[in-house]
C-alpha cells in the first residue's frame, strides 16, 4: 500500500497492521530513528541493531544518512520472516528518497545472505540475523537501537519486560534505544529493566514516542 508521504509498506489484512506508519513510511523511519537515535551520534564508528528488519527501509535511510555526520555503522538487523524478493521489488524507496544512485545497494541489502557479514560500502557493513527476537543474547555489544517490531496490539509478546532486557543487555553502557511506540505498558516495562526513558514528539499522525537510554 501507499501511505501518506507516498512511499510504500506492507499491509497484513488478517492483523489490520502495516510494516510502517500509514501517515508515512519514510516519515516516520526519519523521525524515529533518524532524527532521534542516529543523530545523537557523529564521527565515530557505532554497531546498530534493528528489532525487525522487514522492507530494509531503516537499513536504508541509514546507510544515506550516516555519511553527512561521518559515521561508519556495523548494522545487524534480526528478521524472523524476511520478505519475498517479489514483495521487495514492490518497494518505492529510492525512488522516494531520490537515491537512484544507490538502487544496487537497496537490492545488495536484501539479496545479502542470511548470518553472513557483508561490506556494503567502506563504512557501512550489514549482517541480517534470521531469528526470533526471543532468542537475542547480545551483550554489550551495541550503541543503537531501532526498535521497530509490530505494534503490541498485535503482537503483545513482544513489548514485555523479558525484551526489553534483552535490548538492555545488549546495549553498551549508555547506549540509546529508540522506539515509535509510546503506550504506557512499553515504558513501563522499559524502566523496570533499568532503562532511563523520555517520551519524545512522535512522528506524523502519533503524538508521542520513546527513547530510552543504558545508563553508564
Amino acid at each position: 500500500m501507499i501511505t501518506a508521504d507516498g512511499s510504500t509498506t506492507i499491509h497484513i489484512p488478517e492483523w489490520d497492521e502495516q510494516y510502517h506508519s500509514k501517515h508515512g513510511a519514510i516519515q516516520e523511519a526519519k523521525h524515529v530513528f533518524i532524527k532521534n537515535g542516529l543523530s545523537l551520534f557523529s564521527d565515530q564508528k557505532i554497531s546498530i541493531l534493528e528489532i525487525g528488519f522487514g522492507t530494509g527501509l531503516n537499513c536504508f535511510i541509514t546507510f544515506l544518512e550516516a555519511p553527512k555526520t561521518n559515521l561508519a555503522i556495523d548494522y545487524v538487523g534480526v528478521e524472523a520472516y524476511p520478505l519475498a524478493a517479489d514483495e521487495v521489488e514492490k518497494m518505492n524507496y529510492v525512488d522516494q528518497l531520490n537515491a537512484n544512485k544507490f538502487s544496487d545497494v537497496f537490492k545488495q541489502m536484501h539479496q545479502q545472505n542470511w548470518e553472513e557479514k557483508g561490506k556494503i560500502s567502506t563504512d557501512f557493513s550489514l549482517t541480517k540475523r534470521k531469528q526470533f527476537f526471543h532468542g537475542i543474547n547480545d551483550e554489550n555489544k551495541f550503541d543503537l537501537i531501532y526498535f521497530d517490531a509490530f505494534g503490541a496490539r498485535v503482537q503483545p509478546e513482544l513489548w514485555t519486560e523479558e525484551i526489553f532486557e534483552k535490548m538492555f543487555k545488549a546495549l553498551k553502557p549508555g547506549g540509546i534505544l529508540v522506539t515509535y511506540s509510546a503506550k504506557g505498558s512499553v515504558r513501563r516495562a522499559m524502566i523496570a529493566v533499568g532503562f532511563s526513558v523520555e517520551k519524545l514528539p512522535g512522528p506524523p499522525g502519533k503524538r508521542e514516542m520513546l527513547r530510552g537510554k543504558n545508563a553508564p
